[in-house]
C-alpha cells in the first residue's frame, strides 16, 4: 500500500504513520463506506483496524486504488473497538 502523508491535515504526533498504516495491514480491519456522501466530493471511507503493537485505530481515507490518503486517524474508541471485535469474531 503506498501512503501519501504529504500536507497531512491532522496532528501525527499523538499517533504515529507507521500504526495507522499498519491498522490498514491487520487482516481483521475493516474498511467501510459512510452512509452518505457529499455531493461533488471524493468518496471517503472508514478503516477500524490493529497495529502491530495492537494499537486500536479508526481512520478516515482516500483512496484511488493505487494510493492512500489518510484525511484523520485517531485511537478508536470503546464503541469503536467492541464493534471491531464483534465483527472480528464473527470472521473467525
Amino acid at each position: 500500500m503506498d501512503f501519501d502523508w504529504i500536507g497531512c491535515a491532522f496532528d501525527l504526533s499523538a499517533l504515529p504513520p507507521k500504526d495507522i498504516e499498519e491498522s490498514f495491514e491487520d487482516p481483521f480491519s475493516l474498511k467501510l463506506m459512510p452512509d452518505e456522501q457529499g455531493s461533488g466530493s471524493e468518496a471517503r471511507y472508514y478503516n477500524l483496524g490493529k497495529s502491530l503493537q495492537g494499537h486500536p485505530v479508526f481512520s478516515v481515507f482516500w483512496t484511488d486504488g493505487k494510493r492512500y490518503r489518510v484525511i484523520y486517524a485517531r485511537r478508536m474508541t470503546s464503541a469503536e473497538h467492541d464493534f471491531f471485535e464483534r465483527k472480528k469474531a464473527e470472521e473467525i
